[in-house]
């Protein structure tokens, strides 16, 4: 079924909407939160949360790209359920190895003026990875955008893990060199 007759189903209020969406981007949406959550239990759960969630955008909103739009909410809920739970323990994972990886490049204060800059900060890493070429671009959206396994990355573009994190470690020097040049303070 084509995405607008997907769109349409949710406009339309019809159940079946849910059905097609499972069956076109479970798989997709349950990849981005096992990523990110490494718990079967809890990345279904955020799943059956992101069909929720369209349900309830879908009237007010016609997205674009409904693959983006899904990837975002199964990322944005993956998020927030890993913070939860990990709210009174520090564990492991894919997911912690990533932002420990990026710590380095993007700070974590929350204050006002930081919230301000967020936006332009957003346009920065996007301007970033739009400038990289095609293949490390790649790289660096497993890695830090659907928080692929190194591994996995590497199986993927046939290059041993070393050669990836080397590739990655790279690449998050540029960024943090590219944002210094634009005056962030990481």
């Amino acid at each position: 079924m084509k995405d607008s007759d997907i769109i349409q189903l949710y406009w339309d209020r019809n159940d079946r909407a849910i059905s097609e969406t499972s069956d076109k981007y479970g798989r997709y949406c349950r990849s981005i939160a096992k990523n990110i959550l490494e718990n079967e239990q809890d990345a279904e759960e955020c799943v059956n949360d992101t069909y929720l969630n369209a349900w309830n955008a879908m009237p007010t909103h016609w997205p674009e790209q409904l693959s983006a739009f899904l990837g975002k909410l199964t990322r944005n809920l993956s998020f927030n359920r890993y913070k939860y739970n990990r709210a009174e323990k520090r564990g492991g994972g894919e997911f912690t190895l990533v932002l420990d990886e990026l710590a380095d490049c993007v700070s974590g204060k929350d204050n006002v003026e930081q919230e301000i800059d967020r936006r332009e900060l957003t346009e920065a890493v996007n301007a970033f990875v739009a400038g990289l070429p095609e293949r490390k671009r790649k790289i660096f959206v497993r890695r830090y955008w659907y928080a692929d396994p190194v591994s996995e990355i590497a199986g993927v573009y046939g290059m041993g893990s070393g050669n990836v994190s080397k590739t990655l470690e790279r690449m998050r020097k540029q960024l943090r060199n590219y944002l210094t040049e634009r005056g962030f303070e990481l």
